[in-house]
């Protein structure tokens, strides 16, 4: 029988071409026509816009009353890992589909092999399915990780059909996919890493995993911005996204879920990397704090929130007699945010940095989006530019506003506790996140509440005397 022939689908439109164009004969967009594999989903007449790649990935049920459906908690299997099950929130769901991405060289492959022999010796059968090396690579690797009696079944295989065929022969209870991107199918003549082929490989092994209820863990490249390669549906198609982070240069490095349709996202975990491999830090804020004798100028401790996690990171600026054109230059923090924060700073506080430049840094190399970082960064700056240390013990967190309001930041409380937990004694934060009256005081911690940065000012120029 003669192999049906694939089409070309419009992105935008759905319309279809025998043939690859430039622009779509329906709608006339340009660059919109992907390859499809031939399938009734693909080319029943246009009734499906998205073709195969979109066609039941979660399966097909009888229709039902949303109140009637009996919710259950959903089963999770500990990877053997305690930061990676925080991320995944609580470990690996059977049928589920984990897309992980970051940097060459940043750790990837080095977490899924641990966490794949971490489950085999708890009982649970994981295949790892190479298409980037040989299997004698990934055996060396396991050598050099210490694993050299790890029973992880190894499959080096770039072809879909034959990966998915070993999957169901085998039914592990997880299968690690190394990379997506190497990955192609025979029923598309496009490259391996095209757009089509990463979709439609997506799309199988997605239905392979809800049918069959193995877990796939999907590794993903990403581009030069740092953005996973490949369509965007790929993200969407999956149930969690974790991201690597980390400076190559760096031993730390945190994964970070970006979307989790079982736990919490945002969440984060922190490795160590070792001549063993990656290692779970258990108590993160040390990595981010630097160890003075002495309190210096221009640092100060701030309470972020990664996730559901409280953490200590010292916010250090460095303000130095500039230019014509003094320079504007933050690390970890965003660039924009920082020209707004020393404009507040001059207008509502009087603290002049026009003929400065200004350096901030969040050590450690952690990225903060949060707005709750502002009050420590102007403190920083303000610190660094009047030469005075702030007093030992001190934290502050709290956002500030284009009219100097100092807004709460949330679960304030709970970045309290962490601070006093780890020693802290002086904190300056908004006034809605100070304990109200009556309540129980935070042992070991004097609370400085404030609501305009005028009045954090003041309270620091007294602290600082």
């Amino acid at each position: 029988m003669a192999k049906e022939k694939n089409l070309f689908v419009c992105s935008d439109c759905g319309g279809t071409s025998p043939k690859w164009l430039g622009r779509c004969p329906s709608c006339g967009a340009w660059n919109t026509l992907i390859e499809q594999a031939a399938s009734p989903a693909a080319s029943g007449g246009g009734n499906n816009r998205f073709g195969t790649a979109y066609a039941s990935l979660a399966g097909s049920a009888e229709l039902a009353v949303l109140s009637e459906i009996e919710a259950s908690e959903v089963a999770r299997t500990p990877t053997g890992l305690d930061e990676l099950d925080r991320v995944l929130g609580g470990g690996i769901v059977a049928g589920g589909v984990t897309l992980i991405g970051g940097d060459p060289g940043i750790g990837k492959s080095t977490l899924l092999l641990q966490a794949a022999d971490a489950l085999q010796r708890g009982g649970q059968n994981a295949l790892y399915v190479t298409g980037e090396e040989s299997g004698a690579q990934v055996a060396l690797r396991s050598r050099r990780l210490g694993l050299e009696l790890s029973q992880v079944q190894v499959l080096a295989e770039i072809q879909l059909e034959k990966i998915l065929g070993t999957l169901d022969a085998h039914r592990p209870a997880i299968a690690v996919i190394d990379s997506i991107q190497t990955i192609y199918s025979d029923q598309l003549t496009s490259a391996p890493g095209s757009v089509a082929q990463v979709r439609e490989c997506a799309a199988h092994l997605t239905r392979f995993a809800k049918a069959s209820g193995t877990a796939v863990v999907l590794v993903g490249h990403v581009t030069k911005e740092g953005a996973l390669a490949g369509p965007r549906v790929l993200e969407h198609m999956v149930d969690t996204v974790l991201y690597f982070e980390g400076d190559t240069h760096s031993s730390f490095r945190l994964v970070r879920a970006i979307k989790n349709r079982f736990g919490a996202v945002n969440e984060i975990g922190v490795f160590a990397m070792t001549e063993r491999g990656l290692k779970g830090v258990a108590n993160p804020s040390a990595i981010f704090l630097s160890q003075h004798a002495e309190p210096v100028p221009g640092s100060v401790v701030l309470v972020t929130l990664e996730g559901t996690r409280p953490m200590l990171v010292e916010i250090q600026a460095l303000v130095d007699n500039g230019g014509p054109s003094p320079r504007r230059l933050s690390v970890g923090l965003d660039r924009d945010r920082l020209a707004m924060l020393l404009a507040v700073l001059h207008r509502h506080a009087g603290v002049a940095c026009m003929d400065q430049d200004v350096f901030v840094n969040a050590v450690g190399g952690v990225r903060i989006s949060e707005p709750a970082a502002d009050l420590a960064v102007m403190l920083a700056i303000t610190s660094s530019l009047r030469g005075k240390p702030l007093p030992k013990g001190f934290i502050a967190f709290g956002e500030v506003g284009l009219a100097g309001e100092v807004r709460p930041a949330p679960r304030g409380q709970e970045r309290l506790r962490e601070a006093a937990k780890l020693g802290f004694s002086v904190a300056v934060v908004p006034k809605a996140n100070a304990p109200r009256k009556g309540a129980k005081e935070i042992e070991g911690l004097t609370i400085h509440p404030v609501e305009r940065i005028e009045e954090a000012m003041d309270v620091v120029r007294q602290l600082s005397h």
